[in-house]
């Protein structure tokens, strides 16, 4: 068995910072070393005093040591990092531009009074959860040992739990439509129109590439013809594919199998998980 050591260097960049962020943020506010105030987001400051640091600490907040935020850790940990390796595995630009998307979203949304909140980290590792549920849906999943389901309803049973332990659920709630606005752009429309109408800007790739964070970026493979469809990212139907990871329907571990394409059709559609090739 790894070291804890080991574990952590061999995390994907993106989850691990994120992660790290978050917890070495929370440990210092429970240190006393800053008032939560000054990281909160305010968008009077933000305006007036320019205090535009608010934009983005905000994000690494997750509440303060308790078994929430314990749970919180462990999605970033498990889901996001499934996510990273799995559908988003030599694609850190991708996935680093989904968080980004993520924020922007969750920001411009704060700015209705009705969805106001100091804090978006909850929301935004919500999001996280929302993403990894769309994309490995029939994972089954086992709550607190009391209950199987599959993975598809994890987002709706976590703010069911949320409701039950008398938490806020309008950060799940802003997580759940940040979540399904980015699917609905890279996967719903994609798949109905065959036009992709969110792509990650190219200052992201350059980003990743400067920071030398995580693999190359795959080319996608380009479409024989205008109905042919793919299967992830940058996997191309219609010769031997090797899939990303994906859970284990029993146990959720994720396993990576090889598909042959089914050559009765010139065209794949194989789950709501599966992108449109460009």
């Amino acid at each position: 068995m790894s070291s804890p050591a080991e574990f952590y260097k061999s995390l994907p960049p993106v989850s691990k910072a994120y992660g790290t962020a978050c917890l070495v943020l929370t440990t210092a506010c429970q240190l006393g070393l800053f008032d939560l105030v000054d990281i909160a987001l305010l968008y009077e400051l933000v305006f007036s005093h320019f205090q535009v640091w608010r934009l983005i600490t905000n994000f690494f907040f997750l509440g303060k040591f308790s078994i929430n935020f314990g749970i919180r850790l462990l999605v970033i940990a498990r889901y996001g990092v499934q996510l990273e390796s799995g559908p988003f595995q030599r694609q850190t630009a991708d996935f680093l531009w989904m968080m980004i998307f993520g924020a922007l979203t969750l920001l411009a949304l704060s700015l209705i009074p009705f969805f106001r909140s100091p804090f978006l980290g909850i929301s935004l590792v919500f999001m996280l959860l929302y993403v990894w549920s769309r994309e490995f849906p029939n994972a089954n999943i086992n709550i607190y040992g009391l209950v199987t389901l599959k993975a598809f309803y994890l987002p709706w049973a976590m703010l069911g739990l949320d409701v039950i332990f008398g938490s806020l659920i309008m950060p799940d709630l802003l997580g759940i439509i940040a979540g399904h606005l980015y699917y609905f752009l890279t996967v719903l429309h994609p798949l109905a129109t065959g036009k992709k109408l969110l792509k990650t800007p190219i200052w992201v790739h350059k980003l990743v590439m400067r920071l030398k964070i995580g693999a190359p970026t795959a080319t996608p493979a380009q479409p024989d013809n205008a109905g042919a469809a793919f299967r992830g990212r940058s996997y191309r139907v219609g010769e031997a594919t090797a899939y990303p990871a994906q859970p284990d329907r029993g146990s959720g571990a994720a396993t990576t199998n090889t598909v042959q394409p089914d050559s009765s059709s010139g065209v794949a559609f194989r789950g709501r998980s599966y992108r449109l090739g460009g």
